[in-house]
């Protein structure tokens, strides 16, 4: 430090140095709380997100469910048609 300086200037140039130092720490805590913010904002998204792809994929489970019966019960009546159509065939023939 400079020995001419005065205490007070001394004093008033720590100060300073300490308003600058409190500053700066408030800008930190500021982007800080920034951050959190958004972060948290993300993870709010992202839940909603989750919790609608998880109501879509409930829907497409139920709905492939019902496509299976739905295919089940239409193989059977094709083999039963062809069935029939091989019986009419073999009838006419034997004919």
């Amino acid at each position: 430090m400079d020995v001419e300086s005065s205490p007070v200037e001394r004093a008033q140039r720590r100060f300073v140095g300490a308003l600058d130092a409190l500053e700066a720490a408030v800008r930190r805590r500021q982007e800080k709380d920034r951050s959190a913010t958004a972060l948290e904002k993300e993870i709010r998204t992202l839940s909603d997100d989750r919790s609608r792809l998880a109501q879509d994929l409930d829907k497409a489970q139920a709905r492939s469910v019902q496509l299976e019966s739905v295919s089940k019960k239409v193989s059977e009546r094709l083999d039963s048609a062809i069935g029939s159509i091989r019986g009419l065939l073999d009838r006419e023939q034997a004919g």
